[in-house]
């Protein structure tokens, strides 16, 4: 991607993005955004485009640790209530609850009767945020297995990547056909009227973020703004549908 291009378009987004948080503390608008995909899938740096310019009182990025002891026993949902947004607030979560349908469930950390009344649960209790008046956008970022690899590569060898690399990083090609199917048995449960996935095609990492921005805008933004925000490239960003599992759209 051209990168005059691509900085000029980010800084307009950033800028409406800064308008549209200022319209939204104003009229007490609460946002909820869920960032989900496989490692290296380039959540974190969307999200750090994303927050860049935007109020740190108003904007808080949630990306909880393993649950502790004391956690493992609470309703699974306990410890992300105490995050969810107030009056004038986004919040955005690097991963979120839905550990328990994908890491979880692949590496052994659940029970397949845990995620099986996760996956029942889930829709419920993002109903219950978006009728109590939480905008709730969820993404999943998708990535293909060998872009995954030269991304996990990079981690090992490059010093300032050093804090994201993990034991869990070989786990995610050992185990990526597992988290495929982690993937689509989520996404097809837990896709409804109410709180939709959106899918991003991640391989590029560029044209993802702006994708991402532009559907925020749309999603979240002063109606004044996003009206004029030009709609992300449908062949980055999607609907989730259930042909998107098998048509190439979604990884394997």
């Amino acid at each position: 991607m051209d990168e005059e291009k691509y900085d000029r378009d980010l800084r307009r987004l950033q800028i409406d993005l800064v308008k549209s948080q200022i319209w939204a503390i104003e009229e007490g608008k609460k946002a909820l955004v869920i960032f989900e995909g496989r490692d290296a899938a380039g959540k974190d740096g969307t999200i750090q485009r994303l927050v860049e310019h935007l109020s740190p009182r108003n904007t808080r990025v949630v990306a909880l640790p393993k649950p502790s002891d004391r956690e493992s026993t609470e309703w699974y949902f306990q410890r992300y209530v105490r995050y969810l947004p107030s009056s004038g607030e986004w919040v955005i979560f690097n991963r979120s609850w839905y550990n328990r349908a994908g890491v979880e469930r692949v590496m052994d950390f659940c029970t397949p009767q845990q995620t099986e009344q996760f996956l029942i649960d889930a829709p419920v209790f993002e109903r219950m945020l978006v009728e109590s008046g939480v905008t709730l956008v969820k993404l999943w970022l998708d990535v293909s297995r060998n872009e995954q690899k030269e991304r996990l590569k990079e981690r090992r060898t490059d010093p300032l990547k050093k804090l994201k690399t993990g034991p869990m990083d070989i786990e995610a090609q050992k185990r990526f056909d597992a988290y495929t199917e982690a993937r689509d048995e989520m996404l097809m449960r837990t896709h409804t009227p109410s709180a939709p996935w959106v899918c991003v095609r991640s391989d590029h990492k560029k044209p993802a973020r702006l994708a991402v921005l532009r559907h925020l805008l749309n999603a979240i933004g002063c109606p004044d703004i996003s009206r004029k925000v030009e709609d992300p490239d449908p062949d980055v960003l999607f609907p989730f549908e259930a042909k998107a599992l098998h048509d190439g759209r979604l990884q394997d």
